[in-house]
């Protein structure tokens, strides 16, 4: 019987750097790919503490003292609105799934008199500021649902744009002057 023997050949030289760099490589895909889905798992199967807490660790993402969180997407200059102010804001409103809930390109809010979340974002901003705010079920509506559109103890996230605001006086003074017209505030147009 007879053996054959077959030789080895030399491996070239930096062949064996090559493979060690493609090893390190495929490494650091592999942990990338694994954050990305703790990430996704976080975001969509995690408690609201928990999306929270990894929410606060992303880029930009401030958290104030009462726990709402934001991210300044656009700045915006001059004064911020006071509690007793009348904001108009371009919103968007969702869940942590992504459901769309409400949204509007010219809504007048007075800031006093949303939810507190809500309300505490207004008043961080300046015009022609956009945010993105995450308001936590406790400074939102808690366990009541407000509607079927929010379960109970839902997350909010919006995405808010401040166009202008006005006083309390001077939306008082609109009043007066509508009244004045004989036009009732979210009345029909005269004439009709």
């Amino acid at each position: 019987m007879s053996v054959t023997t077959v030789p080895i050949q030399p491996i070239k030289k930096g062949s064996v750097t090559k493979l060690w760099i493609g090893l390190a490589l495929i490494a650091a895909i592999a942990a990338g790919l694994a954050w990305m889905g703790t990430k996704a798992a976080v975001a969509n199967g995690a408690t609201n503490e928990q999306f929270l807490a990894a929410n606060a660790d992303e880029e930009g993402v401030e958290t104030t003292k009462s726990g709402l969180q934001y991210k300044v997407i656009k700045p915006g200059e001059g004064a911020s609105p006071t509690v007793t102010d009348t904001a108009l804001v371009k919103y968007e409103g969702r869940l942590r799934d992504g459901t769309i809930f409400d949204a509007n390109e010219q809504a007048p809010m007075p800031v006093g008199r949303v939810v507190p979340g809500f309300s505490e974002a207004m008043q961080l901003m300046q015009k022609g500021g956009e945010y993105r705010i995450w308001i936590p079920s406790d400074l939102a509506y808690g366990e009541v649902s407000p509607g079927p559109e929010i379960p109970a103890n839902s997350l909010l996230i919006f995405d808010v744009t401040l166009m202008d605001f006005i006083s309390q006086e001077q939306m008082q003074q609109l009043q007066q002057q509508m009244q004045q017209q004989g036009i009732a505030p979210g009345g029909p147009p005269p004439g009709q």
